[in-house]
Order: C-alpha cells, then structure tokens, then sequence
C-alpha cells in the first residue's frame, strides 16, 4: 500500500477489499433474459478496481459467479478475474452461490471436482477470510450443516492478528425490501449466530439479493453488495418481482485496526458535473493541515470562489 500525507484525522485502512457479487456468467457470450450482458459488468467493476486510492489486498466474489455453471463459463470468469487480481497484487477469494454448482465450480476453480460444501479460508496478510458456503443442491434457499458449523467453530476458536471477514452467498438478515427474497434466504440464521457471536469476525460479506443493503447479525455489520449483471429493482411499480438492467454496483471494504467502512463503488460511468484534476493531491500534501483546511473548508477561500481554476483545476 503507498504511503503519503494523511489529509484527515484517520490513518490508512490496514487493509483493503473489493466485494463484487452476481457476476452470473454465460458461456460463449450469451446474455441474460437475452438482454443483459453480464461479462460486461464484470469488465466494468474489474476496470473500476484500478482507480481506486487504495489497491484492494483481494477480490472477494459472493456468489452466482456463473449463472448456469457452465464449464466454460467458470473458465471465462477466471479467464477475466485472475489478470486483473494478478495486475492488483491482490488475493481471488471465491465463494459458491446458488446458481453455482458444487461438482463444476471445484473443478474449474480449484482443480479437485466434489459435491462436498465448499467451505475455505484465506490469509490476507493476517486478515482471515472465511468462505462458508450456503447453498443447497437443487434449491435456491440456504441452509447450513450441522458439520459446517462445527467446522466454523473449530476456525473461529483462534482469533486471527486482523480478525476475520465471513463471506457467503445467502445473507443472515431480513429482506424488508425483496419479499420474494425472503422464501430462498439463509434457513436457520440463529444456528450461525450461536457460532459467530462473540468471536473476531467484523464484517459479514454476502450477495444473492442483487441491490446494496446492510444490517447486523449476532452484532456483527452485516454488508450485502449488489451484482454486477442485473439488479432487483427494491421499490418497483406493481411488481412483485422486477429485475432492471441499471443500477450495477460492488462494494469496497476497507478494514482499519478499531472499524470497518464500507462504500458502494456504481460500476457505470456518469456525467461529471464538477471536479478537481488529481494533480492537486501533490500540492493539497505540500501544505500544512491548517492551510488545506483554510484553502478547501473555508467558503469564501480563493479555492472555493473559484479563483483558483487554473492551479488546481475544476471545482
């Protein structure tokens, strides 16, 4: 992670991650309700990552990562994933989703094929990730087994020196938004919450619903990012269900010693309106913490009548 001069009161996050969801690959191109083209926003997302202030330290992928588990649908997805996480010097953490199939999805992205659940940790640089996967063979819901949360126990018994991110495709929390969500979300929760309560997980990462939402679980944030194909339209027009191609985005955990922020990145371009040129952090570092703020805060500044275009370009 580079280092420069803080222009606030907070350090650097400890660490960095991009959380994308849905990517629902097709195979050889082909489009979603024939419309949507979801290698297209994986690309977008993928092209987002590399303008970002802090180079994410992994790329965690909450689930539907194909849409059909095609064999050559799971090679595409790594075929785009793995480059660009190999430019970022960052970790690829893969998490099953209920479109995905166990048999393929071991197979394609891990080499070992099985049916077995698809539970992993990772390392990232002493920030646990743990993989729990929630999906249920021939159905859309999730559940848990018993074994997968005697082995998440045995994994959360020994905190780790970051602590830990739990991601998974079905989310622990209510669906106020998505009625139609809550008959295939995570059966159960309260058996998750006896195993994570009190433990060092500090965010639950999850997908599935396909729009941004958060809330908490056992006291743990609970952040689900939407999907990078099509999204769930949360307040439609006489529709129980209404799935919109717009609104794509992922979501950028940034992890720090005493919290954890996160942010909704839209994958789409907009219209600028008004900016700044990124030339102006070198001269913004050169000055004292009081001079930026009497420059950038004080409303009758030079910076902010707009004197200052030429130096500091667009505000």
């Amino acid at each position: 992670m580079a280092h420069h001069v803080q222009l606030g009161q907070h350090p650097d996050p400890t660490h960095t991650i991009a959380h994308v969801s849905d990517p629902h690959l097709l195979a050889g191109g082909a489009r979603q309700y024939g419309v949507v083209d979801p290698e297209a926003g994986l690309r977008l997302a993928l092209d987002r990552l590399t303008r970002l202030p802090h180079s994410p330290d992994a790329l965690v992928f909450t689930g539907d990562l194909t849409d059909l588990a095609e064999p050559a649908a799971y090679e595409r997805l790594r075929a785009l994933v793995e480059p660009a996480a190999e430019a970022m010097d960052a970790q690829v953490v893969w998490v099953m989703g209920n479109h995905d199939e166990r048999p393929a999805y071991s197979r394609l992205l891990f080499g070992e094929e099985s049916d077995a659940p698809q539970d992993r940790t990772y390392d990232v640089r002493g920030l646990r990730v743990v993989v729990l996967d929630t999906t249920v063979p021939g159905y859309h819901h999730g559940e848990l087994a018993d074994e997968q949360l005697t082995w998440l126990a045995g994994v959360l018994a020994e905190p780790a020196p970051h602590g830990t991110l739990l991601a998974l495709h079905h989310p622990p929390i209510p669906v106020p938004m998505l009625r139609a969500a809550q008959v295939i979300e995570l059966a159960d929760q309260h058996r998750l919450a006896e195993v994570v309560a009190g433990t060092d997980v500090r965010s639950i990462l999850g997908g599935h619903f396909h729009f941004t939402t958060y809330s908490t679980f056992a006291g743990i944030p609970v952040s689900v990012a939407s999907a990078s194909c099509y999204t769930s339209d949360p307040a439609p027009l006489h529709r129980f269900v209404s799935g919109i191609d717009g609104h794509q985005a992922m979501t950028m955990v940034h992890v720090y010693d005493d919290r954890v922020v996160q942010t909704v990145v839209p994958l789409a371009d907009a219209p600028e309106v008004s900016g700044v040129a990124a030339t102006v952090v070198a001269q913004l570092e050169a000055l004292s913490a009081e001079e930026r703020r009497e420059l950038l805060s004080r409303k009758d500044s030079p910076f902010n009548r707009g004197e200052l275009a030429d130096e500091f370009g667009r505000w």
